[in-house]
């Protein structure tokens, strides 16, 4: 029988990241260039910076929630045996699965995050032909890890699930 307070504490804590990342998506940087006062040179000047913080936090929180279901399950590769039939074999598919969306969520996450906080400070300061942009992070990036991380979330608790009955069937003798 799958731990139903692994289940909750997993399930709460991805449903935070999630949340978190659909914030970070809603308030990324926007910049926008300003010339100064004495219209000598131009800078760029962005909103608020609190998406970095917001992603950072989705992508903790993500990770946390990988470790405490790898933890329980001892990282399906470690421990006793399991039970031959098809909760092992949908274990093994899960199992893979959830490693593959989590690291697309966590690549996502960590890289509009680190995105998102560069900025550039000074766009035109001498008369150069080509300066620089006041780049930001594509729409959507924070959106696609927040999207695999809602994937992760539902696919390590059938992972969990299933591990966690073929597990119990090969403590239950046939007799």
């Amino acid at each position: 029988m799958a731990s139903k307070l692994v289940i909750i504490i997993v399930f709460i804590l991805d449903l935070i990241a999630v949340g978190l990342a659909i914030a970070a998506e809603q308030r990324r940087s926007v910049g926008k260039v300003v010339p100064d006062k004495e219209k000598v040179y131009e800078y760029c000047e962005y909103g608020s910076d609190i998406a970095t913080s917001y992603g950072a936090g989705a992508f903790v929180l993500l990770l946390t929630s990988q470790v405490i279901i790898m933890v329980a399950s001892r990282c399906f590769c470690c421990g006793k045996a399991l039970n031959p039939g098809g909760s092992r074999a949908c274990a093994i598919m899960l199992f893979l699965i959830c490693w593959v969306f989590f690291l697309i969520a966590e690549i996502c996450l960590l890289a509009a995050s680190i995105r998102n906080a560069y900025h550039t400070k000074y766009r035109k300061m001498w008369n150069i032909d080509d300066p620089p942009s006041c780049e930001v992070i594509r729409k959507g990036v924070f959106a696609a890890g927040a999207s695999f991380a809602l994937f992760t979330a539902i696919v390590s608790q059938f992972y969990y699930v299933c591990y966690s009955r073929a597990r119990d069937d090969y403590k239950k003798p046939p007799y």
